[in-house]
């Protein structure tokens, strides 16, 4: 396992050169036409067209953690955790139909720039340094761990450290040029990320057909696999008894059955698509109706998802089962679920595994360039050019911008280099899904609240914030210990360490729930109308035809799948 030809580093090479040329092309014309301001460079400005939105979002997306961690997850739990991909799809809708309008109207261009409008500069500033610490802390280490951990095992196990400094300069090099580049290079991503990803796929299933005598059929497989493994092949997880295995205890505080629908579920998708600049950032450029069809887009491209990332989980699974992957899961002697891409990458064919490593690159790339702008973003117009140098030029923020960017990523790769936060100790999907999810309900209460009540006060907006927060550490940290195993909050089993837990997807349902009636109580004392709540009109919320069109299909599909794996 491991070994790369010639062809599959010519492959590889050919990716390389594509994106690199490409961006420099990009970044040559943008510079010959002068633009060369902050919001050109953070936003694209008016650049980006509806397909470049829509796959530089589904690009900055589908990273390591969904190559990686989904189908670990994929591996241990099935096609339950396809929710994420699914759920995500309609909350584009939402974000598209009723949150895009509203930050185009009021001129948004970063989210602490939305919370100082609407609320008041406290909030703002706390909310930017929150961001800040996430988005390096959380996102941007994790994506640059599991990548060059994917990557490492696919070469044989060694040259992590090189591997990961490798993914972070050429990250670098595009995100230097400036979201228009970020943008139009993300569609060769994700186009290298699709056609390679489903390479893997296709692989993956008629290895599951030849293992069980098949031949190399890609639906023999797939029919194999629900044959073999019919428990990955549910949506909804069943609520373990008394005497369930600690393996089903685990999997259903991964994903808690029909109650995750009604709680943590929502939460984390629409936060993640609609509140969060990393996102949202490639839409603010553009006018409302481009930034529709590109939100859109992205939302019908996330159903097709869990194919690439998920199914060679499943299959993994089948044939580790089977035998066909002992040594491949457990490179070292340590078996990892996280190991489930990387082993079947390494049965590729010549060519195809050099695609494969190349679109596993592109996801990780691409992730890491929007991250890392993001982080430049909030850092220069959020709180360099407020607080620090309120004077400075366009080009100076554009420099101030860059050196973000460089110190970003230097500082993820001193908090990779041995995994300083325990990325590795537990599934790594998992692992962002948390500790995002800790601020995740104070967040989305906070966005919700402020877009759509007109009464929401600045101080219920940071209440909000805090007890958002504490909450999530109550519910998920101490709330167990409270109750007795007659009287469980929700579902909460034993953890395999002899205490008891809620499942974190219930735990910011929880938090989200208190926090909102906190919020409400406390504005209730403040003016009925807030002096800096926005002005809606039913007008910014109408669709035209072709966005109803795109609405509908994307809801059937979903209707449909749902009903297939119920």
């Amino acid at each position: 396992m491991g070994s790369f030809s010639t062809i599959d580093i010519i492959v590889f090479v050919i990716y390389f050169v594509l994106v690199s040329g490409y961006g420099y092309w990009i970044y040559s014309r943008k510079k010959n036409k002068d633009a060369s301001g902050s919001h050109d460079f953070f936003l694209a400005e008016g650049s980006l067209t509806w397909w470049a939105i829509g796959a530089s979002l589904i690009a900055s997306n589908i990273s390591a953690e969904q190559f990686i961690g989904m189908s670990g997850n994929g591996f241990v739990v099935g096609i339950a955790v396809a929710a994420y991909e699914w759920v995500a799809a309609i909350a584009l809708i939402i974000v598209a139909v009723w949150f895009i309008p509203v930050y185009l109207k009021n001129k948004i261009f970063t989210m602490p720039q939305f919370l100082q409008t609407r609320y008041n500069e406290t909030v703002s500033l706390i909310m930017a340094i929150f961001w800040l610490f996430l988005y390096v802390f959380v996102n941007l280490t994790s994506i640059l761990y599991l990548g060059a951990l994917a990557i490492s095992n696919l070469a044989g196990g060694g040259n992590f450290h090189i591997i990961m400094i490798a993914l972070a300069v050429f990250a670098l090099l595009i995100t230097l040029g400036g979201m228009k580049v970020i943008g139009f290079t993300d569609v060769i991503q994700v186009l290298v990320l699709i056609i390679g990803g489903l390479g893997t796929t296709y692989i993956a299933l008629t290895m599951v057909s030849e293992q069980f005598g098949l031949g190399k059929d890609v639906l023999a497989g797939f029919k194999m696999m629900m044959q073999d493994a019919p428990d990955h092949f549910k949506m909804i997880l069943d609520k373990p008894g008394p005497n369930a295995s600690q393996s089903d205890i685990n999997k259903y505080l991964m994903l808690p059955g029909i109650a995750m629908y009604f709680a943590g579920q929502w939460i984390v998708n629409l936060n993640y698509w609609g509140c969060n600049q990393y996102i949202t950032q490639r839409a603010l450029g553009a006018n409302l109706k481009t930034a529709r069809k590109g939100i859109l887009f992205a939302g019908i491209l996330k159903l097709g998802m869990p194919v690439i990332v998920m199914l060679p989980g499943i299959a993994a699974y089948v044939l580790h089962k089977n035998g066909a992957l002992q040594q491949e899961m457990a490179p070292g002697g340590n078996f990892n679920a996280d190991n489930a891409y990387s082993a079947v990458l390494g049965f590729l064919p010549t060519g195809l595994k050099g695609l494969s490593l190349a679109a596993l690159t592109a996801a990780i790339v691409a992730s890491l360039a929007g991250k890392a702008n993001s982080i430049s973003t909030i850092f220069t117009l959020d709180i360099y050019k407020k607080y620090i140098d309120k004077s400075a030029s366009e080009k100076k923020l554009v420099s101030i911008g860059k050196l973000a960017i460089l110190a970003a990523i230097v500082f993820s790769i001193l908090l990779t280099w041995e995994d300083l936060l325990g990325i590795g100790g537990e599934g790594g999907f998992t692992f962002i899904q948390k500790y995002t999810g800790f601020i995740s309900p104070g967040v989305f209460a906070m966005f919700i609240l402020g877009m759509f009540w007109k009464r929401t006060t600045g101080s219920a907006a940071i209440a909000g914030i805090i007890i958002g927060f504490v909450l999530s550490v109550v519910f998920n940290n101490y709330a167990p210990a409270w109750f007795g195993n007659e009287t469980l909050l929700y579902t909460a089993f034993p953890n395999g360490k002899g205490g008891y837990e809620i499942p974190f997807l219930i735990c910011m349902g929880l938090s989200f729930g208190f926090t909102m009636i906190t919020m409400i109580v406390i504005s209730l004392f403040g003016p009925k109308v807030n002096p800096k709540a926005f002005v809606l009109e039913r007008s910014m919320f109408k669709v035209d035809k072709v966005t109803m069109s795109l609405i509908v299909i994307t809801l059937l599909l979903i209707t449909m799948l749902y009903v297939k794996f119920w």
